[in-house]
């Protein structure tokens, strides 16, 4: 009763407070209008900005676009427009067409965004710069409240099989990288593959801010996970999608509770963030207040996760460290890196990395013996945090090259 209780009164609560989003949009209006006299005083412009804060934090975010029109190539602008090649109703894979780009040979590369809480969108800056390089493309993973529960489970081995599909529908020659939480799903793919000398089986594999060892270097979220029993992650964080979702009755760890953990490690920041917002508004520095409404349209916007893959992530990779200590299994066959050695790894690790601490990446390199070492890279990115492994100034000019040149020498 408890896990449909809770997930039906937030949504509730969401449905009651539109009157007051409205009312706070006709309000920011209302003392902004220039024939309004309030609105060239300061009382006036404090009240347009309360209203603001009110609507944006009422809203409810949906899934943002990709919204990548266009980028550089070799100096030139080249259009893009997205394309759904493959489709299961757990994921979607999209692939980034451009056109009107000088035309050379450009390496596949196969981007696994994370399932963790925010949407695929999340990697946009990283797809558009690798586009710069390469042919993109993208798992865009289906927000679990609106898979129907007749499409049955979806675990860690059904991800590690969306990956191998993918790749396979991609064809040989695939370069395959994974951001931060598919890491060891990734590994264990591309250990299947070259174990069965699968003609699909990935040419490199760059893994970045990722958890293959969590007990290196452990952080908040790691020491969280380590100090509860599973049992308790099952009890608390599970909770059944209600009846006005696609999904209803399947068993989910709700966004809006990951979008409460991840507030909550850095509460400090978004407060200040809000109070900075609020003064952006009242002084009219439309220009950050442009800013921060961006990032937190991407960051609010929270999707599902099924209950299964929650679990098991937390069973298999942060309590029991089963990739770590050889015992990782995929539908009862043990998982073998050690059976990689034509492949391309690179691990990119963030050297302020609060979510994956330093060493945790660079556990793949141990555990891929047979790689030769002519073909590893590990690179520390100084003075990033984990966000910025993988977007910001320092991904576009310092990290994105670096893996472009990887990829390049093992193609």
């Amino acid at each position: 009763m408890y896990r449909s209780f809770l997930y039906a009164a937030v949504e509730a609560s969401r449905t009651g407070a539109m009157p007051l989003r409205a009312a706070a949009g006709f309000g920011a209006h209302f003392f902004r209008n220039p024939l309004n006299p309030l609105a060239h005083t300061m009382a006036g412009r404090s009240m347009a900005a309360t209203c603001d804060l009110i609507e944006q934090n009422t809203r409810r975010y949906h899934k943002p676009a990709f919204g990548i029109s266009e980028v550089l190539v070799e100096g030139k602008r080249a259009h893009v427009r997205e394309e759904l090649v493959w489709a299961t109703p757990f994921m979607e894979l999209r692939h980034f067409v451009k056109t009107g780009a000088p035309r050379r040979a450009e390496q596949k590369l196969l981007i696994v965004a994370p399932m963790s809480g925010h949407f695929a969108t999340l990697l946009r800056g990283t797809v558009a710069r690798m586009l710069e390089d390469h042919d993109v493309y993208i798992t865009d993973w289906v927000d679990a409240r609106d898979i129907p529960l007749e499409e049955g489970r979806f675990g860690l081995d059904e991800y590690i099989e969306h990956v191998i599909d993918a790749l396979r529908v991609l064809g040989p020659d695939t370069h395959l990288m994974a951001v931060c939480q598919p890491g060891p799903a990734c590994l264990a793919a591309a250990s299947l593959m070259h174990e069965d000398n699968d003609p699909c089986a990935p040419a490199t594999l760059t893994i970045m801010g990722s958890p293959i060892d969590a007990r290196k270097s452990p952080t908040q979220p790691n020491k969280l996970s380590e100090t509860r029993k599973l049992s308790w992650f099952r009890d608390h964080m599970v909770h059944q999608v209600p009846f006005t979702f696609a999904g209803a009755g399947r068993l989910v760890y709700p966004g809006f509770l990951q979008l409460t953990a991840f507030i909550e490690m850095n509460r400090d920041r978004h407060m200040n963030a809000q109070r900075d917002q609020f003064m952006n508004l009242v002084k009219g520095d439309g220009e950050s207040a442009a800013r921060h409404r961006e990032f937190y349209d991407e960051y609010l916007a929270v999707m599902d996760i099924d209950a299964d893959f929650y679990l098991e992530t937390v069973d298999r990779v942060f309590q029991k460290h089963d990739l770590a200590h050889g015992r990782f299994m995929f539908r009862k066959r043990r998982v073998n890196p050690a059976a990689i050695s034509d492949m391309g790894l690179m691990t990119i690790e963030g050297e302020k990395d609060d979510i994956s601490g330093i060493g945790q990446t660079q556990a793949a390199h141990d555990l891929c013996v047979n790689v030769p070492r002519s073909r590893k890279v590990d690179h520390i990115q100084k003075a990033v945090g984990h966000y910025g492994v993988f977007n910001g100034s320092r991904w576009r000019s310092e990290i994105a090259p670096k893996v472009s040149a990887f990829i390049a020498a093992n193609s």
